[in-house]
């Protein structure tokens, strides 16, 4: 037990870096956007180039890490995350932004796939579960803890910038420093989106409607918060609530989506989570504690809709398709969050700030419609025959899909099996 305590504190302390930098940087950028009075359409093109480098990224870093090794690939991808935070004060050009966006979000794709390798090669059967659970919580805290970060400085200046740039380097090192035996990257299988929708209609749509609406938020809930006058602490105490509710909501969901059929849980959180979005919009920053807490229910459910949408296709799906189809729903809300930011950018011009939450609401009650549909059209799946519900988050690598406990096929690695023994081995306290 002790060798693997020691060789996983170094990836969670790389990852806790690594995503609270981006997380971070995410949130400044929009922010300065923000206070620039730019038109949050260009804001919007400008911020969804990261998702659009992010999907190219899961499609390709795959054979970079192949042809070079991974601690090689991980101090490139790092390095380039840092350049492209240290770049941004040269010049506020969109254009210039806009393909940092894009080397950002590449970049991140290669340095999780990395670190999600190294995970995945430290489970075995008997902790993959657990050690799914974690890295789950571990994200979900560091992406909270990033938009604290927010308040040590103006975002007109260069020290949040060199903060981003330092945390991202910092992530280097205990990667780095670890003697772990670098992990097998093979090539991810994917079903087509098109065989997909014809198995599970309503879960390709959620996943793709959850990127809509997580990637929206990620990349505009700043510039929201900004419009409508937050100040800097408010509007780091605004991203990072909504970011820890929907770590909160992930259980009681999971026992919801164990008794009750998924696609009246989907239709029903649909449905809440349109009329928490609608509350927001009209709230504004005279009520800031209800629009916290909307706010909050809104991202919240919205973020639940993902799992919930794993579950349904799984429930569809042949054991061994699991992998290849939570791979396809990945790239599926992939889509939905470069899609997002710019729809919802241009309804901000249109209507105002409030346009984000209304644009959300909207995308909300097509799904809820959809799945009533499918629901009074479809036979539902017995409760009892329903795949046990994970909770998963869709910022996760394709190769992390790999650990989930639903996976029948999931091959325990050589080095875990080993290290798993040895713990055996130890005597106990």
């Amino acid at each position: 037990m002790t060798r693997m305590v020691a060789s996983l504190s170094a990836l969670i302390l790389s990852t806790m870096l690594l995503v609270s930098g981006n997380a971070f940087l995410m949130t400044l950028l929009g922010i300065r956007l923000g206070l620039e009075s730019i038109d949050p359409g260009t804001i919007g093109r400008v911020l969804a180039c990261y998702s659009i480098g992010f999907v190219i990224g899961t499609l390709s870093v795959n054979r970079v890490i192949e042809r070079v090794g991974h601690i090689r690939a991980f101090a490139v991808f790092s390095a380039m995350t840092a350049v492209t935070a240290l770049l941004y004060p040269v010049a506020l050009s969109m254009t210039f932004w806009a393909v940092l966006r894009v080397l950002s979000g590449f970049s991140m794709a290669g340095v999780l796939l990395v670190v999600e390798s190294w995970f995945s090669s430290r489970a075995t059967n008997s902790n993959r579960g657990t050690l799914f659970a974690v890295y789950q919580i571990v994200f979900f805290i560091s992406v909270a803890a990033g938009q604290l970060i927010v308040n040590l400085g103006d975002p007109a200046s260069f020290l949040l910038y060199t903060i981003a740039a330092i945390l991202l380097t910092l992530s280097l090192i205990p990667l780095s420093l670890t003697r772990m035996e670098a992990p097998a990257i093979g090539q991810v299988a994917r079903i087509s989106i098109f065989a997909m929708l014809r198995q599970s209609t309503t879960g390709v749509l959620g996943a793709l409607i959850c990127g809509v609406l997580i990637g929206t938020f990620y990349a505009l809930g700043p510039v929201y918060a900004t419009l409508i006058g937050l100040n800097l602490a408010q509007t780091s105490i605004f991203m990072a609530t909504a970011i820890i509710a929907a770590m909160l909501l992930a259980w009681p969901m999971g026992r919801v989506c164990d008794r009750f059929d998924r696609r009246r849980v989907m239709l029903t959180l649909s449905i809440v989570a349109a009329l928490a979005a609608c509350a927001a919009a009209f709230l504004g920053v005279d009520h800031p504690v209800l629009l916290i807490a909307a706010v909050g229910a809104f991202t919240g459910l919205s973020a639940a809709l993902y799992p919930i949408a794993v579950a349904i296709t799984n429930d569809r799906m042949e054991q061994s398709h699991i992998v290849a189809a939570s791979a396809t729903l990945l790239l599926s809300y992939g889509l939905g969050s470069v899609l997002g930011p710019l729809v919802i950018s241009e309804l901000i011009s249109l209507t105002g700030p409030g346009g984000l939450f209304l644009g959300s609401a909207g995308f909300l009650v097509l799904l809820a419609g959809i799945t009533g549909w499918y629901i009074w059209t479809t036979e539902d799946i017995p409760v009892e025959q329903q795949e046990h519900f994970v909770s998963t988050m869709p910022e996760a690598m394709p190769v992390l899909t790999e650990m989930d406990p639903r996976n029948e096929t999931f091959q325990t690695s050589p080095e875990a099996a080993e290290i798993a023994e040895e713990s055996a081995t130890e005597p106990s306290a």
